[in-house]
This record gives structure tokens, sequence and C-alpha cells, in this order.
């Protein structure tokens, strides 16, 4: 088997086996079919087109991003939050439509990520409004090779006006995927069902987009 496939194999069987189990329920094996779906309730609409704020976000590599300024082609998936295997999930979490399903979704991207940049991805950053060193044991664990944004203060989400929701006192950002041109909105995946079907349709929308331009 080349290394290459070896590596891949090594991080999906660390996702399963580290990211597996909260309080018996599984972060990695989700039944779609058993969840709520999430609606189009139009929350999305405004950011086709839209300029992305200049603010500054921190990021688990170390760095501060600013996706207002940052050159090139970004694909941000804005997630609610990642669950840990010590942490049990909010009451009622799969009930919430959309919610669920943001391990699956990262180790996707994860996954996905070398093809991604291949069909035109410059940059891929996971966001969320969980605290940093919340994000940092996430992207150690599940091995992620791009860094997760921290919007903790809220302060990204609500110039760009995110659409959320509030679980048990804490402001969520809910799914969707930005795809960011030069600081500028030109696609925006919405509402994302199942999560872990995400990358692809990324992947497919770069792929045709690439075809077009040829």
């Amino acid at each position: 088997m080349p290394p290459s496939a070896t590596g891949t194999g090594r991080k999906r069987a660390s996702c399963a086996k580290k990211a597996s189990l909260v309080s018996g329920t599984s972060l990695t094996n989700v039944d779609w079919g058993s969840l709520p779906h999430p609606v189009d309730d139009g929350a999305s609409s405004h950011l086709n087109r839209a300029a992305i704020p200049d603010i500054p976000l921190e990021a688990t590599n170390g760095s501060t991003i600013s996706l207002g300024k940052l050159p090139g082609r970004s694909v941000v998936f804005v997630y609610p939050m990642t669950g840990r295997p010590d942490v049990a999930l909010p009451n009622g979490w799969d009930q919430i439509p959309g919610a669920r399903g943001c391990t699956p979704q990262a180790c996707a991207f994860r996954d996905q990520h070398a093809d991604l940049r291949r069909a035109g991805a410059d940059h891929i950053f996971g966001l969320s409004t969980q605290d940093l060193e919340y994000q940092r044991e996430a992207a150690e664990r599940l091995h992620l090779p791009f860094p997760l944004l921290s919007d903790a203060r809220l302060s990204f989400t609500q110039a760009a006006k995110l659409p959320t929701m509030t679980v048990d006192g804490r402001i969520l950002a809910k799914r969707l995927t930005m795809i960011i041109d030069d600081g500028f909105v030109v696609h925006v995946f919405y509402p994302v069902f199942p999560p872990d079907r995400n990358a692809g349709d990324v992947l497919a929308w770069l792929q045709s987009i690439r075809r077009s331009n040829e």
C-alpha cells in the first residue's frame, strides 16, 4: 500500500477510535435518517456576493486570519460545535435540526483535503464560536491538516450576520459552508445535510467551476 494511503488509513482509524463515544453516543457513526433535517430558512441569502468583514480570527495553528483580506479562494465550513469523547453533548442535541455531525464533517474535509486543494481551494478552514483551546483539542485529536478558526467573541458571526442558534445559553453558528474569493463570497452551501457529504459537494462544485473555465 502506498505511504499516502497508509497515512490516510491511520488518520481515519484515529478519528474513529479517538472521537468514538460521548456518553455512549458515537461521534463518527451517525444514522442520518434518524435525525431531523434542517430547512432553508433564508438566513444565509444575504451572504451571496457579500464582502467578508475584515475581522482577525485566532487559528489553531497559531496564526491570525482575516478572511476579508485573505487572497485567493478559501473554503470555510462553519459548524456549531465539535463533541469531545470526555464531554457530554447538550441535552436534546440530536433533536436540533442540523446540529449533529461536526466531527464527521471535519473528518470528511480532512480526508478530501488534497483533492480540494487540487481542485482550486487555496485555503481550507473550519470556523465555530468555540474557544481556541477547545478547537485545538479537536484539531489535534482528529489530525486536521487545516486550521480551525475561533470566533468565541462572536465578532465575525455578528458582523457577517451568520445564522445562529442558542443552545444551553450559548450562541452557536448554524452549519454552512462559504466559498470566498479574495474576500467576497461566491457560493454558499446552506443548509448542509448530511454534514459528512459536504466536503464532497464542495469538491464537485470546485471541479465544475474549473471545467467551465477551461
